[in-house]
């Protein structure tokens, strides 16, 4: 159950963070399976319904497929670890607090931060989410360090009391697709969430935040499943003629949903 003071950060600032969250064999599987998918799809082999998205400034760069990639989405069906993740009964209970107990997986992404990739800037995650319902929470676990070197995530404390603000395309060369960025908001008091391998940050859809480049001669990873009340019309599809969301149910009335076969 929530702490009496992730409560209170939640409902001041609009994230917290569990500590040591995940064991560090759930990070070190994460990251060797994902590697394999991303090798798999770099050669269009079949990933089951995952989206690769290659990291712009490192195309054709050498190494490894995972070494070239920015992201891969839609993995919290596959089994085992990253929908065993995504059922962590723990990890339910703490977002069920936020949102209720009938709970939907909608969106799920393995972030890599490879050494000269850009960051992203300055945005809200429900600019991304046209659904009738608010808010939804974004569970961010680090599989490796996030440090001021490597690029983590900074956020605005108390952004999450405000509106979806209107965005601008992001112009800088390399930028990914997609990103775009927030320019009519003072972010003074801006924080860097600093995190070790199993940490887990929770934050609220409407905070603003955004990460750095990565100038350190390491990745730094992190995976990513956002939760929304189950029954939330989602209008992704008709709007932008486009999805990444593939909502998969998770709790009911408190009680977890058995996976389906697939």
């Amino acid at each position: 159950m929530l702490a009496a003071e992730q409560r209170a950060s939640w409902e001041r600032d609009g994230f917290f963070v569990a500590p040591r969250f995940a064991e560090p064999g759930v990070c070190k599987a994460m990251l060797e399976r994902v590697t394999e998918l991303c090798a798999r799809a770099e050669t269009g082999a079949d990933v089951a319904n995952a989206l690769r998205m290659p990291e712009p400034a490192l195309r054709g760069a050498p190494g490894s497929a995972a070494q070239r990639t920015s992201k891969l989405f839609r993995i919290h069906r596959h089994e085992p670890v990253f929908n065993a993740f995504c059922r962590e009964p723990r990890l339910l209970s703490l977002v069920s607090e936020l949102l209720g107990p009938n709970l939907d997986c909608f969106l799920s992404q393995f972030i890599f931060k490879n050494p000269g990739a850009l960051g992203q800037p300055w945005h809200q995650d429900a600019f991304y989410f046209p659904f009738d319902r608010r808010p939804q929470v974004g569970v961010w676990l680090a599989v490796t360090p996030a440090t001021l070197e490597n690029g983590p995530l900074w956020v605005l404390p108390g952004s999450h009391r405000e509106r979806i603000h209107s965005v601008v395309p992001d112009r800088r060369e390399h930028a990914q697709m997609g990103y775009v960025e927030i320019t009519d908001h003072d972010m003074t008091g801006e924080r860097p969430v600093l995190l070790e391998p199993g940490d887990v940050l929770f934050f609220h859809s409407h905070l603003m935040h955004k990460s750095t480049d990565n100038l350190s001669r390491g990745m730094r990873a992190a995976m990513v499943y956002h939760y929304g009340e189950a029954g939330t019309v989602d209008r992704t599809l008709e709007l932008r003629d486009f999805t990444l969301n593939d909502w998969l149910p998770v709790l009911r009335a408190g009680a977890p949903v058995a996976q389906a076969a697939e």
